[in-house]
């Protein structure tokens, strides 16, 4: 990662003036997979890696940004009539831009410069991480206020509607809400949230797989669409659900014949995947550990059996964590076909836990993992040089 300044040097290298300098985090999600879009539960946490943005305002209404990790400059015009786009990574950029000056937010040109810490492809969002630093940078920027909710919904429509990948609130939620050594209990419907402590007797390990499957976001749709169908199949006898978040597991058991196998699969994942947040939640409140860690074993057994969204190699990393001494839970983390894992570990066993994991890792898949400790960091802010 750039340090300040590098970052500050590197934007006044290539545009020839003074910065102001923005970040926003990654996130990691302890538990509560795929329900965001489903009005459910979600307990995600900010990450301290991050994407850095320098910007500068223009005089005019071009966007101008560069991408160091890609070493590519693209422009783009704030009064094209009708933006299209342009199928890269872009249409993180331009997409929030676009539903900013939808939303009635009039910006100015800018000049920015853009790096991340973020992995791809690492199911840590740097996505969000994009979208929420250069929606942050573009309000600062056009001296509009900040709303971070509504920021978060701005970003996550620039997602849905621009990409095309029909995400749910979290990944930018948490990006611009994050807190410091709290992981955040988040109602995706009301976007309530409360502050979760993260226990000093345990620590958060992610390990990334360093696999991460094409077919991603086409599979991602695809579970969405199973759930709006087992939704759309549920009401008649239901009443007026507007979300699968409206379902108990009793209800969903007791009208599974209304349900063909993989949409009642899929629905039984959401359903008592929510269960399983409110519960990790009040556990980790309570201190009991070892429950938020059976907790979080439970969901990536139902990510892997019901929703079908792990791979191999990601299961194999779960089946590691699980077989060590110390570890009270481990869990694929976000979208899936790929990317990381979650573990909750006791604090003094982490380190023995890091390096068992890329020993036995290693001999099971041929593949190196990174392998890392994090405690929560705050939401999307300004940076002091």
């Amino acid at each position: 990662m750039f340090t300040i300044e590098e970052l500050e040097a590197g934007f006044k290298a290539r545009f020839g003036r003074q910065p102001q300098l923005f970040r926003a985090p990654g996130r990691v999600n302890l538990i509560g997979e795929h329900t965001d879009y489903n009005d459910g539960f979600i307990m995600p946490a900010a990450l301290e890696y991050e994407t850095r943005a320098a910007a500068a305002a223009r005089a005019d209404r071009i966007l101008r940004v560069h991408s160091v990790s890609r070493n590519e400059t693209v422009e783009f015009d704030l009064d094209s009539p009708n933006p299209a786009p342009r199928k890269d990574w872009t249409d993180y950029v331009f997409g929030v831009a676009v539903m900013l000056e939808r939303a009635g937010k009039r910006l100015t040109g800018a000049d920015i410069l853009i790096v991340s810490s973020v992995p791809l492809g690492s199911g840590l969002s740097s996505s969000a991480a994009l979208e929420v630093s250069i929606g942050y940078s573009l309000l600062a920027l056009a001296g509009l206020p900040i709303d971070r909710v509504e920021l978060a919904k701005l970003c996550q429509k620039a997602e849905n509607e621009y990409v095309g990948m029909r995400c749910g609130i979290m990944d930018q939620f948490i990006s611009c809400n994050g807190e410091h050594d709290h992981a955040l209990m988040i109602d995706c419907r009301s976007l309530e949230k409360r502050s979760v402590p993260i226990d000093p007797r345990a620590v958060v390990v992610v390990a990334n797989s360093m696999v991460h499957h094409e077919l991603a976001s086409g599979e991602y749709n695809k579970r969405r669409a199973s759930c709006e169908e087992g939704v759309r199949l549920l009401r008649p006898v239901l009443g007026d659900i507007k979300a699968l978040r409206d379902v108990s597991p009793d209800q969903l058991e007791q009208h599974k014949a209304l349900l063909d196998d993989v949409t009642y699969r899929r629905c039984r994942h959401i359903v008592t995947e929510n269960d399983r947040v409110v519960e990790a939640a009040a556990a980790l409140e309570a201190g009991d550990l070892a429950r938020c860690g059976a907790l979080m074993n439970a969901s990536h057994v139902s990510m892997r059996d019901d929703y079908e969204i792990t791979c191999d190699e990601v299961d194999k990393l779960a089946e590691i964590a699980w077989k060590l001494p110390g570890v009270f839970g481990s869990r694929m983390t976000g979208g899936g076909f790929g990317g990381c894992t979650v573990s909750l570990v006791e604090a003094g066993a982490a380190e023995a836990f890091m390096a068992a994991v890329k020993v036995a890792y290693k001999e099971a898949t041929g593949l190196d993992t990174v392998i890392f400790a994090c405690s929560p960091r705050e939401g999307v802010s300004a940076l002091s040089a």
